[in-house]
């Protein structure tokens, strides 16, 4: 078995049925992949509508609980072939091109120095390339720029630009720092080796974790621009201004992901950078999280 799909679901509507269609249309070449859905208690038909899709083949691992989007991931995980060489985490609400999953081998093939990769994400909406999936660190210097605007000033800065890593030419494969869990693939032994998705992120953040690891114990993750997905994002979260009216999250939900999404930062550099800054730049950095979750948390209940 070359390659291992893990979709992990919840509440996105017919976007999984369309996700699975167009993985049927896949040109893959001699390559052999199997797919695996997991369901994280939702409430939709989305599981049903999925089974009337066009692809065959489809295991389906209906959870009991919603613990998560790293621990549902991690479930899929049990039930993949183990004698696969690749494992890659797709979001529900994506559309995969023809020739996406033959053209991510062939790079990790070619290129022995890959350990992880991720494609060119274009958002369905505007056509654009969805930022999280070219990205950096979210230093207290990288985070400032970005959310104080400085960022959009300078786009194509090294100093200023870190926290999509603006200064790289990405018409060209090269290594980024992070990417989005929307579309992540990675070596089964490099994935072992990192101990897969970090369960104490409920929902957001984990992907951005889990890139940290690739990082920390010195493997590489790349972005490769020459295959590319379609991303409706937003969907199961609701809190994305140019995608909230194609998703049927309630305002409870809205809620409690404006409450993660924060929450997840507060982990991730609780985990992963405090210690190397000071006690001031650590206090200022959970000022700015704690005014950030505020707002999300007014507009999940209001807007």
């Amino acid at each position: 078995m070359d390659l291992s799909v893990i979709i992990l679901n919840y509440n996105s509507a017919d976007y999984l049925k369309k996700c699975l269609e167009s993985i049927s249309k896949s040109d893959i070449g001699n390559y052999q992949y199997e797919v695996i859905v997991v369901d994280n208690l939702s409430t939709d038909n989305s599981i049903d509508l999925a089974k009337k899709s066009k692809l065959l083949n489809v295991k389906y691992l209906i959870l009991s609980t919603n613990q998560g989007f790293a621990h549902g991931n991690n479930q899929g995980l049990k039930e993949i072939n183990s004698k696969t060489r690749f494992v890659l985490f797709l979001n529900p609400d994506t559309i995969v091109q023809k020739n996406t999953f033959k053209k991510m081998i062939e790079f990790f093939d070619k290129n022995k120095s890959v350990d992880a990769a991720t494609c060119q994400i274009n958002l369905a909406l505007t056509g654009k390339m969805q930022p999280e999936c070219h990205r950096g660190f979210p230093t207290p210097w990288n985070s400032l720029c970005h959310f104080s605007g400085l960022s959009k000033l300078f786009p194509n800065s090294k100093l200023f630009s870190g926290y999509f890593m603006g200064n790289l030419d990405k018409t060209v494969a090269h290594k980024i720092d992070a990417c989005v869990g929307a579309f992540l693939m990675i070596k089964k032994e490099v994935g072992e080796k990192v101990k897969w998705w970090n369960e104490k992120y409920f929902f957001y953040g984990e992907d951005l974790d889990f890139c940290y690891q690739i990082k920390k114990q010195n493997f590489n993750l790349y972005f490769n621009p020459d295959c590319n997905i379609i991303h409706f994002q937003g969907v199961s979260s609701g809190l994305i201004n140019k995608s909230k009216h194609l998703s049927k999250a309630s305002r409870e939900t809205k809620i409690k992901v404006a409450k993660a999404s924060t929450q997840a930062m507060r982990i991730f550099y609780q985990e992963n950078l405090f210690s190397n800054y000071s006690i001031p730049v650590r206090f200022l950095v959970m000022f700015g999280i704690k005014i950030l979750e505020l707002q999300r948390v007014f507009k999940a209940k209001y807007l």
